[in-house]
């Protein structure tokens, strides 16, 4: 048997912008995605604290450092520059796997860099 398990999240993040142009998915600063252990493409599912929405899309690396959280394309309808949300990621252990096991937690400031 198998356990989906979240692998990691991106713990009260700022939108800093949603263009609805994009094809779709979230960019991410890439310093939160290796925090987190999220590659590009991988599936990342989004909670919205600030309005309540839930939705899952794929990342896409932004530039280190910057502090970028967009949502692309649709997801740009699920949330607006300002509201907080968390990024998480899912990974599936085996029932062995799931007593050891520990997500990271990516905490951030008010500029989403990475808290010490």
């Amino acid at each position: 048997m198998q356990r989906v398990m979240l692998k990691s999240k991106i713990h009260r993040v700022f939108i800093t912008e949603a263009n609805l142009e994009y094809e779709g998915s979230i960019t991410i600063d890439a310093n939160l995605m290796e925090a987190a252990d999220i590659v590009s493409f991988e599936q990342v599912k989004i909670y919205n604290i600030t309005n309540g929405e839930r939705f899952d899309t794929y990342a896409i690396r932004g530039s280190a450092g910057s502090g970028e959280i967009c949502l692309n394309g649709a997801a740009a309808r699920k949330g607006s520059p300002g509201d907080l949300i968390i990024i998480a990621s899912y990974t599936m252990l085996d029932k062995d796997e799931v007593a050891r096991h520990e997500p990271m937690v990516v905490h951030v400031d008010e500029r989403n860099q990475i808290r010490k």
